[in-house]
């Protein structure tokens, strides 16, 4: 870890000693260790006098900085120093879940292999409840979900390839969230840098009011559009089946036409 002189350290932040006094006395900047009579700072100082100038620019108050990092301090995490808490931190899924035991589950998806059960963790679809190998207990963290996949079971799909289309629509969901978020993140940010914090409660309720609409938008128009292309691919395949079907029919010649 480097080590700082009050000199070196005002030089390194682009500030000077007297700044670095100030900060200290108002408690935005912690104090130095002691070697002796020698004052030695560090570079977790140095971290933070360059937080305080970025701030500064930005045109924040010293008060409004004290704020900040204090709040910082109490353990207060960033979303709830800008008042967005509730907004950012509520899950967007709405599963729910429930408990069974591993004969119920075994049943509900006509299988005991544990690599299925290991796919279906890994995609936060169940975990286990208690010690035990394998456990006696596991919960259904998306209950919906497992619950059509082994309706599915039962009419005679593999759970293997039921787990196999999951991954790549998981993977491909994943995408269309990053779109989403950072859609979300570039109208907070218009105007200002990225990294932009609002300043005052006018500009927190402002920015909360955004997420959540937009958190809304996304949900219903990311559903809306999948309900679509499934529609439409459905359409697609479903008269590609029908053409093959009737090119490769030994039987009655009365398929009628694809429309």
């Amino acid at each position: 870890m480097t080590e700082y002189r009050i000199d070196d350290l005002a030089r390194a932040a682009g500030t000077t000693t007297r700044n670095v006094r100030g900060y200290q006395d108002r408690g935005l900047l912690p104090r130095p260790l002691r070697r002796g009579r020698i004052a030695i700072y560090t570079d977790a100082h140095l971290a933070r006098l360059k937080v305080i100038n970025d701030l500064l620019k930005r045109g924040f108050t010293i008060r409004h900085i004290g704020e900040f990092l204090s709040g910082l301090q109490r353990g207060e995490n960033l979303a709830e120093v800008l008042g967005v808490e509730e907004l950012v931190s509520e899950p967007w899924s709405t599963a729910t879940s429930t408990t069974i035991s591993a004969d119920e589950l075994r049943d509900l998806l006509n299988s005991g292999n544990p690599a299925h059960y290991e796919r279906l963790a890994a995609y936060g679809l169940i975990e286990a409840d208690g010690p035990g190998d394998p456990p006696e207990r596991y919960t259904i963290l998306d209950q919906e979900t497992v619950s059509a996949y082994g309706r599915l079971v039962k009419l005679g799909l593999p759970l293997s390839g039921i787990l196999d289309v999951h991954g790549r629509l998981d993977h491909e969901m994943s995408a269309v969230a990053e779109i989403v978020i950072s859609a979300g993140r570039r109208a907070v940010t218009e105007g200002h840098e990225d990294g932009w914090i609002p300043r005052t409660a006018a500009e927190s309720d402002w920015a909360a009011q955004l997420l959540g609409e937009l958190r809304r938008a996304g949900s219903v128009s990311a559903h809306n559009a999948l309900d679509r292309a499934l529609d439409r691919d459905l359409a697609r395949q479903l008269n590609d089946y029908l053409n093959r079907a009737r090119a490769s029919a030994t039987g009655p010649a009365d398929i009628p036409p694809a429309q």
